[in-house]
């Protein structure tokens, strides 16, 4: 039998060494422009640049930088590899850095062990710029707001302070969140035994958001706030009540409501349907023994999913308490009758309710861009770990909408937008003076590498 030979045309023959300045993260450029740009950098330095005590130290605004841009490259969690783009000149070239301006792992690490317990209120100032700037950019009459726990599973790391059983039966941290629009814009980190309404964190992250809204973007915005049932708390809801602001809260299935929804004739029940499914509806007053006042509740069970009709015992009930169209100041800022009248509609609340699903894509989201497993073995440590994480997604998100959305779907994870608009090869020459980030024609035509570049640098800035 005769063996056939297969042979390229164009086979490698030989390996050998280039001294040309090459990086394997072409499109990280993009992103340290817009990081440039946004003015991101005194925010920073303002709240934490007095932690610098030598001039000989590299300045906080660079080590900041250099954190942000190990999160958006994603290649490895681990503090060690600090090292490594220590001594890759391509990459610091690509970051703007020169190789005695590149951190060592050592140095990031005292970083982030330099904080203090108090730092946490400044991270959070920081984020609530951000949510202002984003807000002053879309305006919108109607600011819709999410507040959740999400977990982060430290289940398989060694010995961590504030590790501890979470409701998803792993150990972890379980920090607060306030969403909106896709980006976290408040949070608290947490141990993991602090359950969704611990205290009164929620009470005073409402409070603190809704005050910052009114006094920085504009006082008369309608603002509603979705919460799931382990938020179903008076203390919350009459807070929402105080400020003025709506709530759409996911009740407690109780068996006296289960009892009276039970009796209600056919006739007292109305649909609500969207694309794939249908509801039933009932609306009645809701008040637990305790409770000072009546709140409106929409009892919803499904009947029927795509063509299927639902048998009793497979409807996933829900029962939905708010109080728009009970407390008349919630709609008094609408800027339209109209407007008024939509969101009062029990059909809106329904499907504004439906919407909490989408709501916690942020935390799969901010997963994908970092990582769950913190470093550290402090506490405080690890809080400003999850900060920085948090910072480096809002403004990774802010990047897609601001530079890539032409050529990347806003609604890409990390992952796709690494393959994608980041992991190219470029070079990187000096020649009159200047640096030139050199990419192949497959890249500039199929990125439209030159206009993202230009968009990189003319975003409008957060306002301090």
């Amino acid at each position: 039998m005769t063996k056939k030979v297969f042979k390229s045309k164009r086979k490698i023959n030989d390996i050998g060494v280039t001294n040309d300045t090459l990086v394997g993260r072409g499109g990280m450029n993009l992103f340290v422009k817009y990081l440039s740009s946004v003015d991101i950098y005194p925010l920073l330095e303002g709240s934490f640049g007095n932690m610098r005590k030598s001039q000989k130290g590299l300045p906080v605004w660079n080590i900041f930088k250099q954190i942000f841009c190990w999160f958006y490259d994603g290649t490895s969690r681990h503090l060690n590899y600090f090292d490594k783009l220590k001594v890759d000149e391509g990459y610091a070239s690509a970051i703007e850095n020169g190789p005695d301006e590149m951190a060592s792992s050592h140095q990031i690490k005292r970083f982030y062990k330099s904080f203090s317990w108090v730092c946490g209120g400044q991270f959070r100032k920081i984020l609530r710029k951000m949510f202002i700037w984003r807000l002053r950019l879309e305006k919108p009459d109607v600011i819709d707001l999410t507040i959740d726990t999400m977990v982060m599973d430290n289940n398989e790391a060694l010995k961590r302070y504030g590790v501890q059983p979470t409701y998803k039966k792993v150990k972890g941290f379980q920090p607060l969140q306030a969403i909106w629009n896709g980006k976290i814009v408040d949070a608290i980190f947490r141990g993991g035994k602090k359950h969704s309404n611990y205290g009164n964190s929620v009470v005073n992250m409402i409070r603190g958001l809704v005050q910052v809204i009114r006094k920085e973007y504009r006082e008369t915005v309608t603002i509603i706030v979705r919460l799931d049932s382990g938020f179903f708390d008076e203390k919350i809801l009459r807070e929402c009540d105080k400020l003025g602001i709506g709530f759409i809260c996911t009740g407690k299935m109780y068996k006296g409501v289960k009892e009276y929804v039970g009796v209600q004739p056919q006739s007292q029940w109305k649909s609500y349907s969207n694309r794939n499914q249908e509801w039933e509806y009932l609306e009645f007053g809701y008040r637990c023994e305790s409770w000072e006042k009546f709140y409106r509740a929409i009892y919803t069970r499904l009947s029927l999913e795509g063509d299927q009709m639902l048998m009793d015992f497979a409807r996933p009930d829900n029962v939905i308490l708010t109080n728009i169209g009970v407390n008349q100041e919630v709609l008094v800022n609408c800027n339209t009758k109209a407007v008024e009248k939509r969101l009062a509609k029990t059909e809106t609340i329904i499907e504004s309710h439906h919407m909490r699903g989408a709501d916690e894509l942020p935390h799969r989201g901010v997963k994908d861009f970092g990582f769950e497993e913190l470093p550290f073995k402090r506490f405080v440590s690890n809080s400003v770990v999850y900060y920085c994480m948090l910072i480096s997604f809002f403004l990774f998100e802010t990047f897609k909408e601001d530079v890539l959305e032409e050529v990347i779907p806003v609604g890409s994870y990390a992952t796709t937008v690494r393959r994608n608009a980041l992991d190219f090869a470029a070079k990187i020459i000096g020649t009159g003076g200047q640096l030139i980030l050199k990419v192949n024609q497959i890249v500039m035509d199929t990125l439209r590498f030159d206009i993202l570049w230009l968009r990189s640098q003319t975003p409008i800035p957060i306002v301090i």
